[in-house]
């Protein structure tokens, strides 16, 4: 069954529009399950969640063709809507003697009596049923009732990713309102406009976007070289492997060279190119064609040959991309788009022309929406049923703020979003004059804002915004960015470039924190768990050598300047704690004994740990300040991880435990007279900032594109006023209760264009 289960999903996501997913589904089920009648009825986008939502029959086979569009039920009718209304499985052995069966005049259904029915679900809400009838009065298996629960269950983002493919190709009068269908999650606040650029990965047929070709002739030669390329790769192959292996195995090499001169395959291929398809494309759909063919075949020798056609097909795309080579031109306003959108696709686009980001995976924490976050540029990110590869070169608008993505939208929704852009553009304008104003309440409460960075190129946009010192300066980036680790001297380099952009301003910088979602090529990590795993203190603790090489560079980068301090991450216990000081003082006494001077600089441990929390006295009287680490904190407190798109809505970093717990850790701090800040992106989020101001945090520390609109807020509301919301905020008992508290107070003062998302 998991063979055929992976089959149908596979022939689902390959297809090229809605009818031709929901025409794989039927045929695929009624021919699994061996049943007389398969058929999918779907809820209208524009009513999933609705009470009153209706589902209509989209696709069957066994019952009259004709039915299909026709046929609509309300939830409250038939017994498919009780399987919606239920959102679970209804299997029958005679279904008309069941109360809530429903007859249909001439759609041929009279003689099935065995009925099953199981819910497509996606986040909770009933998108469909999925149904299979039988003649005989019997009782579905359980093994058939489990195949049709999981594969309903694994359909919904197939049927959802092809209902917007279908869309987004439709002429603009007759598309769908799809600004409601194309949503991820927050990535970086702003509104912008431009031009999709869809990156996708090398060799990734399902990810090849469709694309216009301008020149057929250069399209069929880059085939040509390609295919030529693959012939020589694959006879290099087999000469090689022929030493080693029987001829019989050496076969499967003849295999690949006989698909690769059959002329069937690029007769397809050379036929959609002259139709208009760039090459990779035009590879891509005849390739998903002759794949199908075998996977539609009886024998299970013959359907396991489509994975070998698949397998040729990446092989040429390889080289068809090697062909074409990997220069690609940016419009003026680019919006990157793609399956996984990464450092080194922002990287690649010129300076001042990435105007968005639209990432089907990631979350609001991946390090790309920290990046956009750096350079002011509007995000989108875990829009995992996003269909990227039918975006390229379309216009798009990127509503950073809610997770939305607008396609070539028309009419009233244009006018209001070029208004948006254009507010936005002002509002960029207004906080740009409040660079060399310091960040004082209006009753007097100085509040020090500094930024994150983790490279030196970070410095210049941190320089624009007037920030007040390097709050957290993360040094895994420059060991992330090499292939071994960077010797002492190296390091000093490095380390002393970043303080000496900010002397005598005070500059924070981070121990080796690595593992978990920040791997380093050259040391690898592999654990279960990674999150929980042989991270930050933990790891550098096991390899003191790495350590003291560390603190010895950051050490001998302050002489001459003295505004170094050091902070220490993953701090879980005291004992950890009381190890690496020892392992500082040793380093102090190293660079002493050197004649060097400067070494004595403050320590500060991050508290992003539940159990540091609860051992904030302790931690607190060793050090010289403390600093929360809101992303952790909020992930190990509230149990979901920040990068996975499917629990994104549950972290939330305003959650009343987690305000609770930095409350804590404050009154800790001040107990031990050591200074509190927050250098997680709560810091650098209006409502966030408000509520730390009032819970007394000391210094915020965030990314340079958020730090005009927090100091916004601190010269905007008084002290005493945030003080007053961060008790009620205490008192909630839900996430969304603290937001609404703090969105009603912004907007009191005047501003809610600060916070667009959250209205």
């Amino acid at each position: 069954m998991l063979e055929t289960l992976r089959r149908i999903v596979g022939e689902v996501g390959r297809a090229r529009d809605l009818n031709g997913a929901l025409e794989a589904i039927v045929r695929g089920v009624r021919d699994s399950l061996d049943v007389a009648v398969s058929s999918v009825y779907l809820v209208p986008r524009s009513q999933i969640g609705e009470r009153d939502a209706s589902l209509v029959l989209m696709a069957t086979e066994g019952l009259s063709r004709s039915a299909v569009g026709r046929v609509v039920l309300g939830l409250d009718e038939g017994l498919v809507g009780l399987v919606a209304q239920r959102a679970e499985a209804i299997n029958l052995d005679d279904a008309s003697t069941h109360p809530r069966y429903k007859h249909i005049a001439d759609i041929g259904e009279e003689p099935y009596h065995a009925f099953l029915g199981a819910p497509i679900l996606l986040r909770g809400e009933v998108l469909g049923v999925l149904v299979v009838q039988d003649r005989a009065q019997r009782r579905f298996s359980d093994d058939q009732v489990s195949f049709l629960v999981t594969l309903a269950a694994q359909l919904a983002s197939s049927i959802i990713q092809a209902e917007l493919s279908e869309a987004v190709t439709q002429p603009p009068a007759e598309r769908v309102a799809l600004e409601d269908a194309l949503r991820g999650v927050p990535g970086s606040a702003g509104v912008a406009s431009g031009e999709a650029v869809v990156v996708y990965p090398q060799a990734d047929l399902d990810a090849v976007p469709d694309r216009v070709c301008t020149d057929p002739a250069d399209e069929l030669r880059q085939l040509k070289a390609a295919r030529a390329a693959v012939r020589q790769e694959l006879a290099t192959l087999r000469q090689g492997m022929s030493q080693r292996v029987s001829n019989e195995e050496c076969a499967l090499f003849d295999a690949f060279a006989m698909m690769l001169n059959s002329e069937s395959l690029f007769v397809g291929m050379e036929r959609r190119i002259r139709a208009g398809q760039w090459a990779p494309a035009a590879l891509r759909d005849t390739i998903r064609e002759h794949a199908s063919v075998f996977e539609g075949m009886d024998d299970d020798y013959l359907r396991q040959r489509a994975e070998d056609v698949r397998d040729l097909g990446t092989r040429i795309l390889e080289r068809l991309q090697d062909v074409e080579g990997v220069v690609r031109e940016y419009p003026p306003r680019a919006i990157l788009v793609g399956r996984e959108i990464t450092v080194t696709h922002l990287a690649s686009v010129p300076e001042g022309r990435l105007a968005g980001i639209v990432s089907a995976r990631g979350s609001s924490s991946s390090h790309v929406a920290l990046l956009a976050r750096a350079l002011g540029v509007p995000a989108v990110m875990g829009a995992s049923e996003l269909p990227f590869e039918r975006l390229d070169r379309r216009e798009l608008f990127v509503d950073g703020y809610r997770g939305v993505v607008h396609v070539e939208p028309r009419g009233a929704l244009r006018i209001e979003l070029d208004r948006l852009v254009r507010e936005e553009a002002q509002l960029g304008a207004e906080l740009a004059t409040l660079r060399d104003q310091p960040a004082v309440t209006p009753d007097g409460e100085r509040v020090h804002l500094y930024v994150n960075v983790g490279l030196l190129a970070d410095m210049a946009p941190a320089d624009k915004v007037g920030a007040e010192g390097i709050g957290l300066y993360r040094t895994e980036i420059p060991f992330q960015v090499r292939d071994n680790f960077p010797g002492e001297d190296e390091q000093t380099r490095i380390y002393r470039e970043a303080l000496a952009a900010y002397a005598p301003r005070p500059a924070v910088l981070r121990t080796l924190d690595v593992g978990g979602d920040k791997p380093l090529g050259y040391f690898p990590i592999v654990e279960d768990n990674p999150f929980l795993g042989w991270r930050g203190m933990r790891l550098t603790l096991d390899h003191p050598e790495i350590f003291l090489t560390q603190v010895r560079a950051m050490m001998r980068a302050n002489v001459g300047l003295g505004n170094l301090r050091i902070l220490l991450p993953m701090i879980s216990g005291v004992g950890e704690l009381d190890e690496a000081l020892g392992l500082i003082e040793r380093a102090r006494l190293e660079l002493r004994d050197e004649s060097l001077d400067g070494v004595h600089v403050p320590i500060g441990v991050m508290i992003e740990v539940p159990s540091a929390v609860y051992q904030i006295d302790a931690l607190a009287k060793r050090v010289d300040f403390l600093s929360v680490g809101t992303n952790d904190l909020t992930q190990y407190l509230l149990a979901v991880d920040r990068n996975n798109a499917r629990v994104a809505p549950l972290y939330d970093s305003l959650h009343p435990a987690v305000l609770r717990a930095i409350a804590d850790i404050v009154a800790g701090g001040q107990r031990a007279h050591s200074p509190v800040s927050v250098c997680g992106e709560l810091a650098g989020d209006p409502l966030g900032a408000l509520v730390l101001l009032g819970l007394g945090i000391d210094s915020l520390s965030m990314s340079a594109g958020s730090l005009p609109r927090v100091k916004r807020v601190i010269r905007t509301v008084p002290l005493e006023r945030a003080r007053e919301l961060a008790r009620q905020a205490l008192a909630c008992e839900r996430g969304d209760e603290v937001r609404a508290l703090l969105r009603g107070a912004i907007k009191e003062y005047g501003l809610g264009g600060l916070v667009r998302g959250d209205e």
